[in-house]
């Protein structure tokens, strides 16, 4: 049988290697499909390929347009820090309190005089028994000499009176003046108010303290033969070095004096109140509206969303790069393979 065996081996030698290329060829049958390699089709893994690298650069394009927008918003902040810094905001508040400072109310009387002062409440003012006759002066006076801070030649004479401190109460202060000649048509008395009463008093040098009181605050003036009404509201203004300003503002009303003499007389009288308005103190400021923290805030989100945005488009970039390598290595391992 051996000897059979080797003959038919030795008759058929071409058969027996092409038996041999089969079992290789199916054995090179068995290692090349792509489902047992882990890999798809060339189509497919295409078009994958194309539309992850089609998203990316949709993704670059919006973080640039970001980036861009972040930009302008940098830009824009910073104009309009300096443009507030140039233009300050006047800024009103109100402070309501019980009690004021006395103000004091510096008459410039001439040739008239005080016949009557008195402090009343509850905006009561009684009806006058002797008008023209002196009275009773329960308010506090001080009567000052200076010379003019605008000529310092010309002698001034001044009556400074207490004014009202309760505001709750509606505390007013009545005076009547008495002026029997003139040689004017018109008759008026001026005066002026400034903040405290109390600096007046206490003040060592009154001529100099008047002197500035007339230089810093407007005067007015209120005439005979009627009843003026003045009411005052006080207003504060801090200025830029720091510095704090006290002003007056005021509502002044006139009412006719009906004289009931019986004699017809050539004198005047003068009547005023003073009161307050309200119990508000007005404080006007100006404040500069731009916050150097807030913008510098800002400005750090936005570098930080700069930042990101072009971290974030550097590592999209070698995502595509890693990407683009990993399709040319399988396409060549795959060419080896059909190799």
């Amino acid at each position: 049988q051996l000897s059979e065996d080797v003959e038919r081996v030795s008759e058929n030698p071409t058969d027996e290697r092409e038996g041999e290329m089969e079992v290789h060829e199916d054995a090179s049958s068995v290692i090349l499909p792509d489902s047992e390699l882990g890999t798809t089709t060339p189509s497919l893994r295409f078009s994958k390929t194309c539309l992850k690298n089609v998203f990316s650069v949709i993704l670059l394009f919006i973080y640039l347009l970001l980036m861009a927008v972040a930009v302008f918003l940098v830009y824009q902040t910073i104009s309009d820090f300096r443009e507030k810094l140039k233009h300050p905001v006047m800024s009103v508040s109100y402070k309501e309190v019980s009690l004021y400072d006395a103000p004091g109310i510096a008459f410039y009387p001439g040739k008239a005089r005080l016949l009557s002062c008195k402090h009343h409440y509850y905006d009561h003012i009684p009806p006058l028994i002797n008008p023209g006759q002196p009275g009773v002066i329960e308010c506090t006076t001080r009567r000052i000499n200076y010379t003019d801070p605008f000529t310092n030649q010309t002698m001034k004479y001044a009556l400074v009176v207490q004014g009202p401190r309760d505001v709750k109460k509606k505390e007013l202060v009545f005076l009547q003046f008495y002026l029997n000649e003139t040689d004017q048509d018109f008759s008026a008395i001026d005066y002026l108010l400034f903040s405290s009463f109390q600096e007046f008093i206490d003040s060592p040098e009154k001529a100099e303290f008047m002197k500035d009181c007339e230089s810093s605050y407007s005067s007015w003036k209120f005439s005979g033969g009627f009843r003026t009404w003045v009411k005052m509201s006080l207003v504060k203004t801090k200025e830029e070095d720091g510095s704090e300003t006290v002003e007056f503002k005021q509502e002044t009303s006139v009412v006719n004096y009906i004289d009931q003499r019986t004699e017809p007389r050539s004198d005047q009288l003068f009547f005023v109140v003073f009161e307050w308005k309200d119990p508000f103190i007005q404080t006007v400021q100006d404040i500069i509206t731009a916050n150097p923290w807030n913008m510098i805030a800002l400005l750090c989100g936005i570098f930080l969303a700069l930042f990101k945005a072009a971290d974030f488009a550097k590592l999209s970039v070698k995502w595509m790069i890693k990407i683009r390598k990993r399709h040319l290595k399988r396409r060549s391992q795959v060419m080896n393979h059909i190799n």
